[in-house]
């Protein structure tokens, strides 16, 4: 019970730097401070909108990337000892997600700076949902054949 409740720990780590992602300090204007002019020094060359299409583009990164994660997390967690890949787990993992999403959208509207996006929404859901086939393909090319199905070979 207690390694089962411990498998909970990342998740719950990950959830609250997702929350704390969502806050102010995190709005386009803040990260565009840091981001912009660093990308500025690696690409000289670049225009300004271009430069602001590269930031959008590594927010939008971050909320794929994120729910990915949380979702690789959440997997392991509802799993719990058993091994291979379970689609009721896989489902369950991207549920939670989809909803951790909304309820994370719903905050950032009562955050300055910030607003609920359904599209956000799906982009972190699309990310729970990669994860989930990534799992299913590595845990389906590298999981040993039972017995029976050696003998069929």
């Amino acid at each position: 019970m207690r390694n089962r409740l411990l498998s909970w720990v990342p998740v719950l780590v990950w959830a609250l730097l997702i929350y704390g992602s969502s806050t102010s300090a995190f709005a386009s204007p803040q990260t565009s401070r840091i981001l912009v002019p660093l990308l500025h020094w690696l690409v000289p060359d670049a225009s300004p909108q271009t430069l602001d299409l590269v930031h959008e583009f590594a927010r939008k990164s971050v909320h794929f990337v994120n729910y990915f994660v949380l979702s690789l997390l959440l997997f392991r967690a509802l799993r719990g000892a058993n091994k291979g890949w379970s689609r009721r787990c896989a489902l369950l993992a991207v549920l939670l997600a989809f909803a951790y999403a909304s309820t994370d959208e719903f905050h950032q509207s009562f955050e300055a700076g910030r607003g609920a996006s359904a599209m956000d929404a799906l982009l972190d859901t699309a990310g729970a949902v990669a994860a989930q086939l990534v799992t299913w393909g590595f845990l389906r090319k590298w999981r040993q054949p039972a017995p029976a199905e050696r003998a069929h070979d």
